[in-house]
């Protein structure tokens, strides 16, 4: 097969940890032979500073007209400390996300064997964790109708959602839910917010659609507080797109790094793979940062954008043996081990291809 892979690598550490990723798609496509073409385009600060626009056209252009989007992460310290920026560089994250119609956002957790001493919780909790977390991405408070009012005293969001919104995303909650262990926790503030009562009403009356699987509700902070106490309940969980984005940031300490969490955002147009992390500007330039999110999600690309499961359990496999024999970056690393980001990646593509 011919892939034709936009690169977007963004900002701070987003170039060098993409730069592995690709390592490893390049690794897996002479493994397999099949053909990769690369389509680099600019998003977020480096797009402002370039274009004056965090996601311009041309990036537009570019991922609509490829199979795929490997994306590395946005931001900027120039822009965290200036609250009267115009134009700032998540925009082009919300913008691109909104325009290619990614409305699934799917980020999984797991834990691996070597590793459950990393998670700052107890290892009996955390060992053999392994679930799915699909956030709505396109609607909620960070696209509902914002502003301010009385001078600049009063400000507000609205955080709206569509019988249709919630239809959709549900739907893949629980065909996604099928094919693991057919367990599915919709999580919500149905006591207090009529959002959350219309995602309520909506999953109920979807629920008896998919008698095979087990569904059941939960408030948002009954869920974070399980999400530490109890992981291992959890199968498939969906949520709106605020809570989402707490939720999954907050699943990080489980698998013990946020080094490790991929994701995939799916929906009407072309997939967006990326690492949860963000843009981690302190360590950008330093090799220091971890790569295997990135890596990980190349696999998710392979897997979700086309449906080559061997492709993506050969870059798994490769990260479980770095990871197994030690060959880490310092976030997870034992005192004076540690391996720099190129080298790391460099590894797992080794791996991939022995």
């Amino acid at each position: 097969m011919k892939f034709n892979i936009a690169l977007l690598p963004g900002d701070g550490i987003g170039p060098e940890v993409t730069a592995q990723a690709v390592k490893a798609v390049e690794a897996v496509c002479r493994r397999f032979s099949h053909e990769v073409s690369w389509h680099f385009a600019y998003a977020g600060a480096c797009a402002i500073d370039r274009f004056g626009d965090a996601f311009p056209e041309e990036t537009y252009r570019t991922c609509l007209e490829a199979d795929a989007v490997l994306f590395g992460a946005v931001g900027d310290p120039r822009y965290d400390n200036d609250p009267k920026a115009k134009v700032r560089p998540e925009q082009g994250l919300l913008a691109m996300r909104k325009k290619l119609g990614l409305y699934a956002n799917l980020r999984p957790v797991e834990t691996f064997s070597s590793l459950v001493h990393k998670s700052p919780l107890k290892e009996e909790l955390v060992d053999g964790a392994d679930f799915l977390c699909i956030r709505e991405l396109t609607g909620g408070m960070y696209f509902g109708e914002k502003g301010i009012l009385d001078g600049g005293d009063t400000a507000y969001d609205t955080n709206i959602y569509h019988r249709f919104e919630v239809e959709r995303i549900l739907r893949q909650a629980f065909e996604f839910a099928r094919r693991r262990r057919s367990h599915l926790t919709v999580v919500d503030k149905a006591n207090v917010l009529e959002s959350s009562r219309l995602w309520r009403r909506i999953a109920q009356e979807m629920a008896p659609l998919y008698p095979d699987v087990t569904t059941d509700y939960m408030y948002v902070d009954n869920a974070s507080m399980r999400l530490i106490t109890g992981p291992k309940f959890f199968d498939v969980i969906v949520t709106e797109n605020t809570f989402g984005d707490i939720l999954t940031d907050e699943a990080s300490v489980v698998s013990g790094s946020m080094g490790l969490l991929a994701s995939a955002s799916i929906g009407e147009k072309t997939g967006v793979f990326e690492p949860v992390h963000g843009s981690y500007p302190q360590a950008a330039g330093k090799d220091i940062a971890n790569p295997l999110a990135a890596i990980l999600s190349a696999a998710m690309m392979f897997e979700y954008a086309f449906g080559l499961m061997d492709e993506g359990r050969a870059i798994r496999e490769a990260v479980s043996e770095s990871i197994d024999s030690g060959f880490v970056t310092e976030d997870l690393a034992v005192e004076g081990a540690a391996r720099g980001t190129a080298e790391v990646g460099d590894r797992v593509a080794s791996l991939i291809l022995k």
